[in-house]
């Protein structure tokens, strides 16, 4: 079950979101990260994401300066995940090199 969270930066008042996903293994975890990696932010400013993974956990961080700007990028974000998550079950456990 991934994790969630949102809130307000009061500094400079942009949004942030971090999303935790647990996988199987750290092995699915960074396959997940280079499959989800390439896609850039189509625009140049007003939102960021950053991904990393820590142990079998991919962590997933954005900042924007608009809400609509935030949820787009995040839900365009999720369904690349879902096919990503459903490749790998597709495909059965990740063979370690």
């Amino acid at each position: 079950m991934a994790a969630s969270e949102g809130e307000t930066n009061h500094s400079d008042g942009r949004l942030e979101f971090s999303l935790d996903v647990p996988f199987p293994s750290s092995r699915e975890a960074v396959i997940a990260l280079n499959s989800l990696s390439p896609d850039r932010e189509p625009r140049k400013g007003g939102i960021s994401k950053h991904l990393e993974v820590t142990g079998s956990t991919l962590s997933v961080k954005w900042s924007a300066d608009e809400a609509r700007i935030l949820r787009v990028s995040v839900n365009s974000f999720m369904d690349h995940l879902s096919l990503v998550m459903e490749t790998m079950e597709m495909f059965g456990p990740a063979v370690p090199l």
